[in-house]
């Protein structure tokens, strides 16, 4: 029977020390707190950390180390499948901000890839996603949402929308899409009811759409979803 090989952030080492002394550093480990330091001339020191995986830990431990050195990686075993992939693309967009870099190294051949270097980050903000959260803030009536909640469930605008177009069908009956845009001020009113997509609503004749069982029944969490 084959026995399982336990792995050790040790056996991480020997890679980083090779791919480190392959760009003239001189790399001795466990000096002082940090796992391994790289020196090559005058310059400032290089610190890397070794962990096997991701982890909060890993993260205060290099956070710590840029009070020595601005020149700090961490270092983890290249994983498999997709998650490890989610997780390296969200480690890199952390080390970035935090000013760290990141390395991962696979172990059985001791190929060391990085992701990320160290350095200032000013991150470009996204004027179309600024503009769509703008938009959602804008549109919200009152404020119907637990911050921290799950996003089932969430209130958006355009529930809020919808749920105004069928509070109107519940009181006025089936109308055309004009009508009801013209009457709850929601100007995409016939797109809404065509489109459906709660399952509130019906076409009943051309242009003239009425409510569901389902709408009906939503209608009777109007009173909070829409701040009243």
């Amino acid at each position: 029977m084959k026995v399982p090989v336990t792995k050790r952030e040790t056996d991480l080492y020997p890679a980083v020390k090779t791919f480190l002394e392959g760009q003239g550093y001189v790399v001795k480990s466990e000096v002082g707190a940090a796992d391994v330091v790289a020196v090559r001339g005058g310059e400032p020191p290089v610190i890397v950390e070794l962990k096997l995986g991701f982890s909060l830990t890993l993260v205060h431990q290099c956070v710590a180390r840029l009070s020595v050195a601005d020149e700090v990686y961490m270092a983890v075993e290249h994983g498999k499948g997709k998650r490890f992939l989610k997780s390296v693309k969200d480690m890199t967009r952390l080390c970035r901000r935090l000013g760290l870099g990141l390395m991962t190294v696979r172990i059985k051949d001791a190929l060391v890839q990085v992701h990320c270097d160290p350095g200032p980050y000013a991150p470009r903000k996204n004027a179309r996603k600024q503009g769509q959260l703008l938009k959602e803030f804008a549109g919200r009536v009152g404020d119907p949402n637990d911050g921290g909640q799950t996003r089932v469930g969430l209130v958006t605008a355009y529930r809020q929308d919808a749920l105004k177009l069928a509070v109107y069908l519940f009181e006025v009956g089936a109308c055309k899409g004009a009508d009801v845009a013209q009457d709850t001020g929601v100007k995409r009113a016939t797109t809404m009811m065509r489109d459906n997509h709660y399952g509130w609503f019906e076409k009943v004749d051309k242009g003239v759409y009425g409510l569901t069982d389902s709408g009906a029944e939503a209608v009777t969490t109007a009173g909070h979803v829409l701040g009243g």
